[in-house]
């Protein structure tokens, strides 16, 4: 079953037809943004309950989103998210981090997929066969649902951090370069959430210490 607009289900039925019956989706979010952690989901959806309007969550308005993700939680077979926090990924690299995420999340599934189904990259270290889709969150149901779950999850994340850090405007940038994020890090420097390896982390002109209510980091 589909609708307009709508993540389709064509890769998920040829793998049925193939055998596997059993297909998680991953993808992640927060792989840009100076600050926070790298999160990646996995869902296994299940066919016989279906939930309408799941799609790239980059499409979604955060209601629909924070909708959406509930009733997948509720709705699907299994899933999963994996994270990787800031300090992780300076003594790594985004990109390997970014994998790391997808195969936590993976391994944290309750059920055992047959095959995996990756938005645009493969998963070293696992042995179920995969494949992956550039778009995938465009073009596969089971993608796009890990989308929105990773999504929703790190947007509730980066809204806690706010509470610890409110000069910086994590609740609403959710740790990416934007201008206010920028002008931020010039005056009060960086906190423990951001990614110390990433440019424009380290301004020459920081002037003052984080403003903090609380000490924190990523987890």
């Amino acid at each position: 079953m589909s609708w307009h607009g709508d993540a389709g289900w064509t890769y998920e039925r040829r793998l049925s037809v193939e055998g596997f019956r059993v297909v998680a989706g991953v993808d992640e979010v927060g792989r840009g943004c100076l600050a926070g952690p790298v999160v990646a989901g996995a869902v296994v959806l299940d066919r016989d309950r279906p939930v309408r309007g799941v799609r790239d969550s980059k499409l979604l308005a955060a209601p629909d989103r924070e909708r959406l993700a509930r009733e997948i939680a509720a709705r699907a077979m299994a899933f999963a998210l994996g994270v990787v926090d800031p300090d992780e990924i300076d003594r790594t690299d985004i990109l390997k981090a970014t994998l790391t995420a997808m195969r936590r999340a993976v391994e944290a599934l309750r059920v055992r997929p047959d095959f995996v189904l990756v938005d645009a990259l493969t998963i070293p270290g696992i042995t179920t066969p995969q494949r992956g889709i550039v778009h995938g969150d465009r073009l596969s149901a089971s993608i796009a649902a890990a989308s929105i779950v990773a999504k929703f999850y790190r947007d509730e994340m980066m809204r806690f951090f706010h509470g610890l850090y409110p000069a910086y405007g994590f609740d609403r940038h959710k740790g990416y370069g934007t201008r206010d994020h920028f002008d931020a890090l010039a005056r009060y420097g960086p906190t423990p959430l951001h990614r110390a390896t990433f440019h424009g982390v380290r301004p020459e002109a920081a002037t003052a210490t984080p403003l903090c209510s609380a000490p924190g980091r990523a987890h």
